[in-house]
């Protein structure tokens, strides 16, 4: 792959979204990783400058290391699509709808595809009872997010009534719409995706043991107290299907370039719950896809270069197949 082809890169990175400090971290490994490869790449920080800056001052295409909004949930991928620059990552719808788990959720039972029952409560639309009482629809634990944040942001594993409201406020404070989800217990794993339509392919799936099931932010991104098995260890012939399923969720979407999708599996049934999709993952140290991607054989450098190969544009005519 010749890096001379890409011309000069933007890696958007920062941002303004509750996961800035992420996002940097991400940005600047892609960006490193980019220049050992030969290419032209540059740092851009779309919370310091403007957009319209990328086409006044010649970039080609933007490798998109921006988190949560205004980076992965359709508003950058819509001015990039006016500016006419080429970006890696899923478009302008697959981005809107996949930022947002209530929306991912009815695309994915539309489609038939398993997902925990959930119930959403609005802000200023609910009373405090109404909260209290989700438990009796839902049963105890349940997972209380917010429906527009990543990163485990928000998030608090609720596991009796009484924890209901003070869940509820957390989520509150970093969404008017609050996600309350049945809790699956059982194996936590996730799959990365690359490409597009039929072209897309699923990495090695993860399996993840966190400190207690607890998989927040700081086992994310901070400790090395979590646990990531891959190969995932799981009974033979369950890695295959959660990729063949993983590949059908993310074409249902519409995603492209790359994501990667987290899953549940309960311990009881080994049926496979799907959570979420992320179309604008962590490149960081502690970060899932190039660690999926390493067990595949592709290196981090490797892999960079590889998402910003797929970069494109809505408006360009693509292949595409149906899910």
């Amino acid at each position: 792959m010749n890096a001379a082809q890409f011309g000069k890169v933007a890696v958007l990175m920062g941002g303004a979204s509750a996961e800035r400090e992420i996002s940097l971290l991400s940005g600047n490994g892609v960006l490193q990783a980019l220049r050992s490869k030969g290419v032209d790449a540059h740092a851009f920080d779309p919370a310091e400058r403007e957009l319209s800056e990328l086409k006044t001052e010649g970039f080609k295409r933007c490798f998109i290391a921006l988190h949560g909004r205004f980076g992965e949930d359709g508003t950058v991928q819509g001015a990039l699509e006016l500016l006419g620059i080429p970006y890696t990552g899923s478009g302008v719808m697959a981005s809107s709808i996949a930022i947002d788990k209530v929306m991912t959720k009815r695309v994915w039972m539309a489609e038939g595809i398993a997902t925990p029952r959930y119930k959403v409560l609005h802000q200023g639309n609910f009373e405090r009872h109404e909260a209290i009482e989700i438990p009796d629809t839902l049963g105890l634990p349940l997972i209380v997010k917010p429906a527009r944040e990543g990163s485990s942001l928000g998030v608090t594993k609720v596991m009796g009534y009484s924890g209901m409201t003070e869940a509820v406020d957390l989520a509150g404070q970093l969404d008017a719409d609050i996600l309350c989800e049945e809790c699956i217990e059982g194996d936590e794993v996730t799959c990365p995706v690359i490409g597009e339509g039929a072209n897309a392919r699923a990495l090695p799936v993860i399996r993840i043991v966190a400190p207690e099931g607890n998989y927040d932010y700081q086992h994310k991104y901070f400790t090395d107290d979590t646990h990531y098995l891959v190969p995932s260890g799981l009974p033979e012939g369950e890695e295959e299907a959660i990729q063949a399923l993983v590949l059908k969720a993310y074409r249902v979407l519409g995603c492209r370039g790359w994501g990667r999708i987290d899953v549940m599996i309960d311990g009881k049934t080994r049926k496979p719950y799907l959570l979420e999709i992320n179309t604008s993952p962590g490149m960081t140290g502690h970060s899932l896809v190039p660690m999926s991607a390493r067990a595949a054989g592709t290196s981090y450098e490797d892999l960079c270069l590889q998402i910003l190969s797929l970069a494109a544009l809505d408006s360009s005519p693509r292949a595409r197949s149906a899910p």
